[in-house]
């Protein structure tokens, strides 16, 4: 019940404008595609596909502006590399719009390589200590927002990207945290202000470009900086949890977040395999089961995949239409904890009580197990469900009442007395499911 006063509150009263009650798009991004190696032509490719499947939206990230070919230079000059973008961002958007599709970019607005031109022009304008060697992160320096004139020259360069192409997404990386926080635009008997300053100051940046630009979606981020605190759901109404996309990984850090934070807010994407982070390869339907809890897109190239693979990502894709609104504005509850045991388990409900979804995941298959099931919540007791797999298949041939699955349980056994059909291959290990429920009688 705490949890979801934390939804309401935060989803309704902290997040606001344009995006604070839309579904939001599926999207692809291209990073674990391509990383640093593409060109408008490959980028172009990768968004064809994904039109194809059905994907809404094409998010450029990371590599697209001044010398970026690696991590160790470019950032803070926010302008696209002609030798990749002959066209620019603004020629690139024209085409993916002309796909049919929304075109989303990536910034890291906060930070700075010190070979970039931003940092030869201006040295003074990141944060470090005078006498000491400077501390840095993935190659990259922390801009110091407490100043109002490097707030102005970040939002000059972005609003010069900004107005020349069609851009409806923005995803805006945070991947260090801050440290040598001491600003070189104070005295040292005021160096406590650095800290304070410097968040108002990404503030102030966010407010403008919200108010030049209010249909844009914000994405903020939490994976480096671990910054995915609720003020910043004023200014973005989501956030990129983590970098780590591994689905398994993922149970707990969506099911951690979910305490506080609402579905609408968690960016949760089905990554390629092997995994890059932890180089696990999890099955294709168990990745999108848990990312469809959450925003939903991939982090992938679709030409990469087989045929029955694309079939199976139209068919996530088409679910996710379908569904979006309840799963993400929908009561969630916990009903297993990934830090307790080997099954994870969730679901959404419907305000008036007629749909339901639950998700249903286990990391690793054992042999011989008794008939397991697992107790829902927040349906109406007196109300038959119909319970249907995400293949469509019928979880039993009558409808039980919600009192029934909330005080029994659903069974999740496999296999048994035919009560469950699943998909025509077993995974095994990291299998998972979605259960559809919807009432077939009228409350009493």
């Amino acid at each position: 019940r705490l949890s979801q006063t934390f939804h309401g509150l935060f989803g309704r009263r902290l997040a606001r404008g344009y995006w604070r009650d839309r579904p939001r798009p599926i999207l692809n991004n291209n990073w674990e595609a391509t990383m640093f190696d593409f060109d408008e032509e490959s980028l172009v490719k990768i968004a064809g596909k994904a039109k194809e499947c059905g994907v809404e939206l094409f998010v450029l990230d990371d590599g697209w502006f001044g010398a970026r070919r690696n991590d160790k230079a470019g950032l803070g000059d926010w302008v696209a590399n002609p030798e990749l973008l002959p066209n620019g961002i603004a020629g690139l958007s024209k085409r993916i719009r002309g796909l049919g599709m929304e075109m989303g970019l990536w910034f890291e607005p906060e930070m700075v390589n010190k070979d970039s031109n931003l940092y030869r022009a201006h040295p003074d304008w990141i944060l470090e200590v005078p006498g000491r060697t400077g501390c840095h992160g993935r190659n990259q320096f922390v801009l110091d927002f407490s100043r109002k004139e490097v707030v102005d020259a970040v939002y000059d360069m972005m609003c010069h990207v900004l107005d020349d192409a069609d851009l409806s997404y923005i995803k805006w990386d945070m991947n260090r945290s801050i440290t040598d926080c001491w600003s070189h635009a104070l005295p040292a008997d005021r160096q406590k202000e650095t800290a304070h300053r410097y968040i108002l100051g990404v503030y102030d940046l966010y407010e403008r470009l919200i108010q030049r630009y209010p249909q844009i979606l914000f994405e903020s981020c939490a994976s480096g900086g671990g910054r995915f605190d609720p003020g910043m759901l004023y200014y973005a109404p989501q956030a990129w949890c983590s970098d780590d996309s591994d689905a398994v990984e993922r149970l707990s850090i969506q099911y951690g977040t979910s305490y506080a934070y609402p579905l609408s807010s968690i960016g949760a994407h089905v990554s390629e395999v092997p995994n890059q982070q932890v180089y696990r390869n999890v099955p294709l339907h168990t990745r999108a089961n848990v990312a469809c809890f959450g925003t939903h897109g991939y982090e992938l190239d679709l030409n990469s995949l087989a045929p029955e693979e694309l079939e199976q990502v139209r068919e996530q894709i088409r679910f996710m239409k379908d569904n979006r609104r309840l799963l993400q504005f929908g009561t969630f509850y916990r009903l297993s904890s990934p830090f307790e045991g080997n099954v994870t388990a969730w679901m959404v409900v419907s305000e008036d009580q007629t749909e339901a979804i639950v998700g249903w995941y286990r990391t690793l298959s054992h042999v011989n197990q008794p008939t397991s099931r697992i107790r829902l919540q927040g349906l109406h007791p007196d109300r038959q469900y119909t319970v249907m797999t995400e293949g469509r298949h019928p979880y039993r041939t009558h409808a039980p009442w919600g009192d029934e699955l909330m005080h029994m349980g659903l069974i999740t056994s496999d296999g048994l007395s035919g009560q469950v059909e699943t998909r025509d291959k077993y995974y095994g290990d990291f299998d998972s499911r979605l259960y559809l429920l919807r009432a077939v009688t009228p409350a009493a």
